[in-house]
Order: structure tokens, then sequence, then C-alpha cells
């Protein structure tokens, strides 16, 4: 009786098995292309989304990443004057996602390995050819990764693969051409600092000239004015107003012809 009761369940454990191992799981940012063994082989035209797809057992589905990948490649390359450098680039790239079925009809899953990094490592040599030490080293960095990233994106493009971008992470050169290259550098900050300081001096002199040049015209115009007889009415208004104000004094009248009136306090002060 129990015999017969676990007959039941063991067949149905071995059929849930079976219609497991008749699907492929695509996970989530991923695609997939079907291959049928017993079949024409790949599927072309149709890319499987995400999610479980049923399948006979013995075909397959080929699933690929189309989620933004990144690979690292330690590089050893010759500069324009023979000076050995090694550079660890980082190439962020994706596959087609159009052409996945063509992707895995030409290459396959490890199309990286066979399409891209042999490419990098020869590009990288080509491009770094044209640059001196300490362009690589410091200032044309961003303009050999691009060039580099440029060149990779068309040998690549027929090859169903989508480079994104090319980030030059580390430089290493020898130490001698690194020592003569940062003496380099402080030296050209060190002339820009003069240069800014002597820059601000200037304009800080032409200030001073430009104030008193001002000052200079100001007196001149002033000076145009001023007259004798604008002196004498300005001393007539004073005395008038010292007349008029409640304080003791005593106001003597005129010197000469050209003085103004004297003022002598009454009470001595």
């Amino acid at each position: 009786m129990k015999t017969k009761q676990l007959l039941p369940l063991i067949l149905l454990m071995i059929m849930s098995a079976s219609m497991i191992g008749c699907g492929t799981q695509v996970p989530s940012g991923h695609r997939g292309v079907f291959y049928a063994k017993f079949g024409s082989g790949t599927e072309f035209g149709k890319i499987y989304t995400e999610g479980f797809n049923w399948h006979m057992p013995w075909n397959n589905i080929f699933v690929y990443q189309i989620q933004l990948q990144e690979s690292k490649e330690n590089l050893s390359v010759l500069s324009n004057d023979g000076a050995s450098i090694r550079m660890e680039v980082s190439i962020m790239y994706r596959p087609d996602v159009t052409k996945l079925d063509s992707l895995q009809y030409t290459i396959g899953p490890n199309y990286y390995a066979v399409a891209v990094a042999p490419q990098i490592r020869s590009i990288a040599r080509q491009v770094a050819g044209n640059f001196k030490p300490e362009e690589i080293y410091s200032t044309k960095r961003n303009e050999l990764a691009t060039e580099m990233f440029e060149k990779l994106s068309l040998e690549v493009k027929n090859k169903f693969v989508t480079i994104e971008n090319i980030l030059i992470r580390d430089v290493q050169i020898p130490p001698k051409i690194a020592e003569a290259i940062n003496f380099k550098l402080a030296a050209e900050q060190e002339a820009l600092r003069m240069k800014f300081t002597i820059d601000k001096e200037r304009k800080e002199a032409e200030r001073k000239k430009i104030e008193a040049q001002g000052i200079s015209d100001f007196q001149k115009i002033v000076s145009a004015g001023i007259t004798p007889s604008l002196l004498k009415w300005k001393g007539i208004e004073a005395t008038q107003k010292i007349a008029e104000s409640p304080n003791s004094k005593v106001i003597i009248i005129g010197n000469d012809a050209g003085s103004l009136p004297i003022i002598l306090s009454a009470d001595g002060k």
C-alpha cells in the first residue's frame, strides 16, 4: 500500500525535474540566443528576453549579459622616443543586443577575449607611439584614451560589440623619466605663479597711475576755478556767519586789499 502511494509522488518528481530541464532561465539584464541541436542550429531573428524560456532538453539557449561590463588590461607600450611605459586600461563595453544571434554564430560568448582584448593591445601600442612619455604620464592622457576609444570602436563595430568608453587608470614610466617630468611640471607651476604675481603687480601699478592721474586732473580743475574774487567772497560769507553767531568775538575787517578778515575772541581765548 505504501509503495502504491509513493509511486505517484515519485512520478511527479521525475516529471518536474524533466520539465525544469526543458528550459533556460534568462536573468535580469541578460538576453538569450536559441540553439537547436538536431535542427537548424542557431536561431536568427529572435532574441529571448528575461525569464524562464521552455525548450526541449537537447536544445539550448546561450545567455548573454547585456549590462555594461568592464574589463581591465595591463598593457606595455613604447612612447615615440622608445621609453617603456605600462598602463592599466579599463574598457567599458556591451554586446549589440539586436545582433546577439550574429554574435553567437560568428564569435560566441567568449567574444571579449576573441574580438576585443587583442585589438585593444594592438591599438594601445600603435597610439602610444605618437606621444611623448610626459604626455602619456600627465598632459595628454585623456587625448590618448579618446584616440584608443575611437579606433577600438571602429575595429569591433562589425563584430557586434559596442565600446562605451576607455579609461586610463594608471601609468607607470621609468623612474628617471618620472623624476624629470615632475621637475619640469614643478618649474612650469612656479613660472605660472611668478607670471600671476607680475601681472597682479602690473595691474596694481596701472590702477595707482590712473588714480594719481585722476587726482591730478581734479586738482587742476579745482585750481582753475579758484580765483581771488571767489576767495574774498567766501571770506565775506564766513565772516558774516561768524558775526551772526552768539559767541563773543572781535572782527577786524581787512589788512590789505587781498587779505581776509582777522577774527579775535573778545574773551581772550
